[in-house]
């Protein structure tokens, strides 16, 4: 063990490792250099026995894992998929008296960081567990340092101190290194996709893409062709071949939102392509082999949206592995106070104004809080936000109807200085939230198509506004 390793080893409890070996021997030799690198060994001789111990429940808590493709019972490159999926985010180094380049390929396409041919070489392990030591040194620091980010109310993104905010940051810490689906629900606006985002910056692939789909916004009729992609031909107006939401996350994370308004027709072809790891291009017949952890999000009941036929119950059942259920803000207490004053940054918030907040309820949630603190931003009447700037009542408890409560008036003030575009910004804003958010209701009910009502909200996402799904 070198200095630098000894000498941290008193501050950390010894990380543990897996070792898969069927020769006496070589197993030996193993662990007695994982031993000296400061881990705590487990070692199996059999695919059975391994396979036994990592599917146990409570999983094991595992840090690395050394296996022997090579196995009398079957093959070691079986293990590397389910090891990579325990809450730790195992890594996993094979080892095979193999010679060929595609066994080394296919092991690493499954997940493993490293392999080493047989018969092994002591000094080439150990070059190797000193590179394990720093990533697992890396990753033990960022998660220290996640946990103090928790305790000020930050975590990857997400704002908030609420019991239930917690419990939610460590579900995403314990699912973002595996690579199981994950269901996220909740009311519109609070923050699916920030979830998504974090549990992919937690993961093991975040220097691969995210790629986030609403599917409430794709017209049904190119849905398919949104996720999957399109050959030349495939339908009118389909000039060249184009890549689909799996292809461009492949090897990352693809976010799909609003699932439950997704056509069935094109849901039978997604939990087709979420069980085979393969896509086809909407008129192709070329098989395309793809990489992708998927969370997917509703802010619907997903059970009353399987019994309205909305989602179909075997894609429910494939996608809720982990679920994760984000509480609306008007459940997380000062929270509120907590994100608004991330939000505002050096603009100030008086006593009138935290009145309001804490007092109003927030159908919108954090996207309805976002849009009105921007606002309050540029109207106010002082150096600091009031309760007036922000058209809230200053009273505990007390409440005015406003555009997304309802039984609301449909009235809104738009300023004489106003420019067209910003108006028109404005009667969209308060049309989301009279909807709750939900982008097709919102559309309908603006006279205007889906494409439009989403083209619309991507240009004003770009320059600053935050607006919900």
């Amino acid at each position: 063990m070198s200095v630098e390793a000894a000498a941290r080893a008193p501050a950390r409890e010894r990380w543990r490792a897996l070792l898969v070996e069927d020769d006496a021997a070589s197993r030996e030799a193993v662990e007695l250099l994982l031993d000296g690198a400061g881990f705590e060994v487990r070692s199996l001789g059999s695919s059975a026995a391994a396979s036994a111990f990592v599917a146990a429940d409570p999983p094991p808590e595992l840090d690395v894992a050394i296996i022997d493709l090579g196995l009398p019972d079957g093959d070691g490159i079986d293990l590397i998929k389910p090891l990579g999926a325990l809450p730790r985010g195992c890594l996993v180094v094979v080892l095979s008296g193999e010679r060929k380049l595609e066994r080394a390929v296919e092991a690493m396409r499954r997940g493993a960081v490293d392999y080493l041919p047989k018969p092994l070489d002591p000094a080439s392990l150990r070059v190797l567990l000193s590179r394990l030591e720093r990533q697992l040194d890396e990753r033990d620091e960022r998660r220290r340092l996640e946990r103090e980010l928790v305790r000020y109310g930050s975590y990857q993104g997400l704002i908030g101190r609420a019991p239930a905010m917690l419990e939610i940051y460590d579900r995403i810490e314990r699912a973002g290194p595996t690579d199981l689906p994950v269901f996220v629900r909740g009311e519109s606006g609070t923050g699916k996709e920030l979830v998504a985002r974090a549990i992919h910056q937690v993961s093991r692939r975040r220097r691969g893409p995210f790629v986030a789909v609403n599917c409430g916004a794709i017209p049904a009729q190119l849905a398919e062709s949104e996720l999957f992609g399109h050959e030349r031909g495939a339908f009118t107006g389909a000039m060249r071949p184009q890549s689909g939401a799996f292809e461009r996350a492949d090897g990352g994370t693809l976010f799909l939102d609003e699932l439950t308004e997704m056509p069935l027709e094109v849901q039978v072809v997604l939990l087709r392509a979420l069980e085979s790891g393969v896509i086809q291009r909407v008129g192709g017949g070329k098989e395309v082999k793809v990489d992708v952890r998927v969370v997917a999000a509703t802010n619907r009941d997903p059970a009353e949206a399987v019994a309205q036929a909305r989602l179909r119950h075997d894609l429910l059942y494939r996608l809720d592995v982990i679920p994760i259920a984000l509480p609306p803000l008007r459940e997380r207490g000062d929270d509120v106070l907590l994100i608004a004053r991330h939000l505002v940054g050096d603009v100030a918030l008086d006593d009138s104004a935290q009145r309001a907040l804490r007092a109003h309820g927030f159908p919108g949630n954090v996207r309805e809080l976002k849009n009105l603190l921007q606002r309050a931003a540029v109207m106010r009447r002082g150096p600091a936000i009031g309760a007036a700037d922000l058209g809230l009542p200053d009273r505990e408890g007390a409440r005015r109807p406003s555009a997304s409560q309802p039984g609301a008036p449909s009235a809104l003030t738009i300023p004489a200085e106003a420019t067209l575009a910003e108006a028109e910004r404005l009667v969209v804003i308060a049309a989301l939230e009279r909807h709750g958010g939900h982008r097709a209701a919102t559309a309908q009910a603006l006279g205007i198509a889906p494409k439009t009502l989403y083209n619309k909200l991507k240009a004003w996402e770009r320059e600053g506004l935050t607006l919900p799904d």
